[in-house]
């Protein structure tokens, strides 16, 4: 069964460059070696580009294990958690209702509600 997460953080102004190649080398990690990472977004708040929403869809509990327990997410870690300027906070949530069809496309099986 899917899970669905996502992870709010902002990140102090002066380390706002370095946090953003952090994100983006990551979310190229898990893209090339995460196919349990059925999608990986990063968000930026347009009123507040300190501010991030990484939303992510896993295939499962072992594909959640796997990803928390990559050399990805230890690289990242040690580069953004210093620089937050509170705990990340993470959220699972379950679907209610979406616009995409649940038959269709590469990520079927990950918006069965």
């Amino acid at each position: 069964m899917p899970i669905y997460q996502t992870a709010r953080f902002k990140v102090r102004p002066e380390a706002l460059a370095q946090c953003e190649a952090a994100i983006c080398e990551f979310v190229e990690y898990v893209k090339s070696r995460e196919p349990g990472t059925l999608l990986y977004i990063s968000l930026r708040d347009t009123q507040d580009p300190t501010s991030f929403l990484h939303y992510f869809i896993f295939q499962d509990e072992e594909a959640r294990q796997e990803h928390a327990n990559s050399e990805g997410v230890r690289r990242f870690t040690a580069v953004l958690y210093p620089e937050c300027l509170a705990p990340v906070e993470f959220t699972e949530y379950t679907v209610r209702a979406s616009t995409r069809r649940a038959d269709t496309g590469p990520y079927a099986n990950a918006f069965k509600p």
